[in-house]
């Protein structure tokens, strides 16, 4: 079937269109619309909106060349913008107990990918055949780190549009019935402490401390500032591209047998080295740019490339093999078991547990809503901590992503 609108011009307009209904609907304080976002979260609506134009051949994601773009250039720098925020002193100060039980639901996603995949490859090895590992191991950056994790390892595992449909679907639905549990807890946090053995004191001192040091208010912004900002995330990226450049040839020469390991790609190093480079800019002046907008740009990038994702997608397809649901549930009981075992290891109280567990699957917005859930004067804790997912999101999602390769095959 011919498709309707073939203008990438026009295409970008509609998509950005989507995006901004989207983010004005959001924020109505109907209880309509506040009951809708609940239920579908505003980044999968940019998602699959995309996907059933496509799907009805109004716009076509294998003709338009905006995701190359998208990905070519956003992505890298909206992965600077995430990591440059980071703040190593703060994270110290939520205490060793709140970075334990984290990295335990980051090692339990790691571990219960290849263990999920494995289970039903036993039961169902039709529903694995071809390379439905790579899209499978995206959702390993996206329960670490954030949907920009996930689009990096995208672009490193090359999934085909279908594949990665299906492993969107996966995710969303997978993480939001995760959400659900965590919040039912929220309202029996002080059982569910008890049960832990946990001492709730460490809990009052982050919320006082956090009280005590509210976030810099953003002040107008100048002309200046903003191109600030850009020079920043695509400066990172540009230089990148350079090391990219040198290193990917040199690799493809002397050492043929890393493609296996996704090393002659280049998209690997662009994404590596950028994470890199915002996480040691994030010890230097330039971090300054979080105070003038640079996780904004980021989000905005971000809603952008998941938007140019989503054109690529046909919303039948993504629900072919419901069998893949079951490894997100096993998958998901493992980063569950590993954060609950972690938290009554070290009597890390519940709070710790809901909102170390949401950074690491949901990101940084549902993480602190779970944080905000405790106290709005914690919800800050909940971006620490997802901060610290998106730079670790790529890194162990590439190596979880190659534990599964090694599974399947």
């Amino acid at each position: 079937m011919q498709t309707l609108i073939t203008n990438d011009a026009i295409v970008f307009g509609l998509l950005i269109g989507i995006i901004a209904f989207t983010f004005y609907t959001s924020s109505i304080q109907s209880s309509f619309w506040q009951k809708f976002y609940q239920i579908i979260p505003s980044i999968l609506v940019c998602y699959f909106v995309p996907g059933l134009l496509n799907s009805f051949h109004i716009i076509s994601g294998e003709e338009s060349k905006l995701y190359a773009v998208a990905s070519k250039f956003l992505l890298p720098a909206c992965l600077v913008y995430f990591t440059i925020s980071i703040d190593f002193q703060a994270l110290k100060k939520l205490g060793p107990k709140a970075l334990i039980v984290f990295l335990a639901g980051s090692l339990g996603v790691m571990v219960g990918g290849p263990v999920s995949l494995w289970v039903v490859k036993t039961i169902w090895p039709e529903v694995l055949v071809g390379e439905v590992w790579r899209g499978l191991a995206t959702i390993a950056g996206s329960w670490i780190g954030g949907s920009a994790n996930q689009t990096a390892l995208k672009e490193v595992f090359q999934p085909s549009p279908e594949v990665f449909s299906q492993a969107i679907a996966v995710d969303v639905i997978t993480a939001e019935l995760w959400l659900a549990v965590l919040l039912f807890g929220v309202a029996r946090s002080a059982k569910l402490d008890k049960w832990l053995g946990a001492d709730t004191s460490a809990v009052e001192e982050v919320k006082q401390k956090m009280e005590a040091e509210a976030a810099h208010q953003q002040s107008s912004l100048s002309v200046k500032d903003l191109m600030l900002v850009l020079f920043v995330g695509f400066g990172t990226t540009a230089l990148a591209h350079a090391c990219a450049d040198i290193i990917v040839p040199f690799i493809e020469t002397h050492y043929p047998d890393l493609k296996k390991f996704s090393l002659t790609s280049s998209s690997f190093w662009v994404i590596s080295l950028v994470t890199l480079f915002g996480l040691a800019l994030s010890q230097t002046k330039a971090r300054q740019i979080e105070r003038m907008g640079a996780s904004q740009f980021g989000s905005l990038f971000l809603y952008i490339l998941i938007a140019t994702i989503g054109m690529q997608m046909n919303v039948i397809s993504a629900l072919d093999k419901p069998q893949l649901f079951l490894i997100g549930l096993i998958w998901m009981s493992f980063h569950a078991g590993f954060t609950l075992l972690a938290a009554y290891l070290v009597k890390a109280p519940f709070f710790f547990t809901a909102v170390g567990s949401q950074a690491n699957v949901g990101g940084a917005a549902s993480a602190s809503v779970v944080a905000a859930a405790f106290h709005p004067s914690l919800a800050s804790v909940g971006v620490l901590l997802a901060i610290l997912g998106y730079a670790l999101g790529t890194y162990c999602g590439y190596l979880t992503g190659l534990m599964m390769q090694w599974v399947n095959n």
